[in-house]
């Protein structure tokens, strides 16, 4: 059986189509999904994708986070789904409450792309197992509005149960507290990050390596490890 893992677009999601792309490489059947539906079509994953949704209006993801569809996201990933937000998918996760903090201005004020090195923190999340801890990858970064808060008792609270996902390795880009790249709910189903594993799935379109220019594909583990996850709760 093939797993089928949904995108969610919503008004202004920018990378729909390149998450699409990269859960199709990994070996799945992705599952185009709309954000005023309240059907997730039987899909065993879900991503939501980066982009501006709603135009960024009020709070970036906060208007997002209302859509219809998010009821049924909810629910699945009160079931353990696994649930992947990228960037403005991130944004949503912690406006709907399904991962604690925030996220904020750059630090710099400044839209910023760069390849991001990141360390692995934790390899025990449904996105995470086909890495180990303690792994450095390198994924594209891009946002305005990717600077990880929270409280100090909550940033504590992350750090103490291992829900730190992934650390900003070599520099910090947005001012996150702590480093933080993405982080995990308690379960471990849902994770959220800032930079975009979907851009570097694929030799020829990924990060310089030594190996090569444009070779990098460490993003590909984030959906290989879903995949596993899907097929390891059915087994």
């Amino acid at each position: 059986m093939t797993t089928r893992i949904g995108v969610i677009t919503f008004p202004g999601s920018l990378d729909d189509r390149d998450a699409q792309r990269a859960i199709e490489i990994a070996g799945a059947t992705p599952v185009a999904l709309w954000h005023g539906s309240h059907d997730l079509d039987g899909v065993d994953a879900l991503v939501l994708p980066g982009g501006f949704s709603y135009g960024d209006y009020l709070r970036a993801g906060s208007i997002a986070a209302l859509a219809p569809i998010m009821v049924e996201v909810k629910a699945a990933a009160a079931k353990g789904m696994p649930v992947l937000g990228i960037c403005n998918g991130f944004q949503m996760l912690v406006e709907a409450h399904l991962l604690p903090g925030g996220l904020i201005r750059n630090a710099h004020q400044q839209f910023i792309r760069r390849d991001q090195r990141l360390v692995v923190e934790s390899a025990s999340t449904a996105w995470t197992s086909d890495f180990t801890t303690g792994q450095e990858i390198v994924i594209p970064l891009k946002n305005a509005d990717g600077g990880y808060i929270a409280a100090d008792d909550e940033l504590d609270r992350l750090e103490g149960e291992g829900l730190v996902a992934f650390r900003y390795a070599g520099v910090n880009p947005n001012g996150s507290l702590r480093d933080i790249a993405g982080i995990a709910n308690e379960r471990g189903n849902v994770v959220g990050l800032m930079p975009h594993p979907e851009h570097a799935v694929e030799e020829g379109f990924g990060p310089n390596t030594p190996a090569a220019m444009r070779s990098g594909i460490d993003g590909l583990g984030f959906f290989t490890s879903a995949i596993a996850a899907v097929v390891g709760a059915a087994a």
